[in-house]
Formats: C-alpha cells, structure tokens, sequence
C-alpha cells in the first residue's frame, strides 16, 4: 500500500464559470499563481483602464491665488490686534485676614528692591525686563533686556 498521498484537484475561474477545464494539480497552482504574477508585472507600466464608463482621474482644483502683495504687509496689519500688557512691579504672599485690613494708603511690600527690573508680560508670558521711569507724570517702562523663550 502506497502512502503518498494522491494530488488534490483544484476549481480554476474557468470551472466556476461553466466550462470543464481538465483537474488540476496543486504543482498545476503553483503554475497559475506564477502566471498571475508574470501578468502582474507586465502590466505596471501599462496604463490603468477603468472598466467602468465616465470614470476619471481626480483633478485638484488650483489653490495658489494671488501672491501677497508687499505694500500691504507691514506692521498696520497689527493695529486691531489685542494684547494684554502687564507690568509687574513684585509679588507678595498674604493671608486672608490681612488682606480684608487693607484700606487706602496700606503699604504692601513686595518681593522686589526699589530699582530691580520690572517684568514684562504679553498674553501671559515673560518678553521683557525693565526699568520704571517717569515721564510728563506718567509711569513707563524702558525695556533694557528682551527674554527668550527658554529664559522665561
């Protein structure tokens, strides 16, 4: 008694569409798979056909516009933007009681000496250091030092 074992019989396409095409092998598959591959590769450079009719290749409309004109771009274009600007002398820490017995003319001290560079703030982060000056009785700041962003 011969234990090998028989060849399994494979459908091919052309079986399940009505014809008879002689029983395959599974040597037969390993055949047809390296004739699909071969057709494969050959038709890469083909160009695609589409088999369905009024298909076409998506065109991306043009978004460039017009370039920026430079006599438009310059600081006037940041007039109506908002910044908050805070200036902060000093911090203190204080407690809740102390701070209800504050009135007109209390003394809070800060955390800072007369002279120290003031912060400077922009939206909440520290852009500069600087100096209080009065000028025409009104407070200012010189900025003597821009802070980097690692700095801060």
């Amino acid at each position: 008694m011969d234990d090998t074992p028989e060849p399994k019989s494979v459908k091919s396409d052309a079986t399940r569409h009505g014809s008879t095409p002689p029983p395959m092998t599974v040597g037969d598959d390993i055949q047809v798979l390296l004739e699909q591959a071969e057709r494969a590769i050959s038709s890469i450079n083909e160009p695609a056909q589409s088999k369905a009719t009024g298909i076409r290749p998506f065109q991306l409309a043009e978004l460039a516009g017009t370039p920026p004109s430079p006599d438009k771009a310059s600081l006037s274009l940041l007039r109506d933007v908002e910044l908050e600007l805070k200036i902060e002398l000093g911090r203190s820490r204080m407690a809740i009681e102390d701070l209800m017995k504050l009135k007109k003319g209390s003394v809070v001290p800060l955390d800072k000496m007369a002279g120290d560079p003031v912060d400077v703030f922009v939206n909440g982060r520290l852009v500069a250091r600087g100096e209080v000056l009065v000028f025409n009785d009104n407070f200012c700041v010189r900025v003597a030092e821009l802070v980097s962003g690692d700095q801060s």
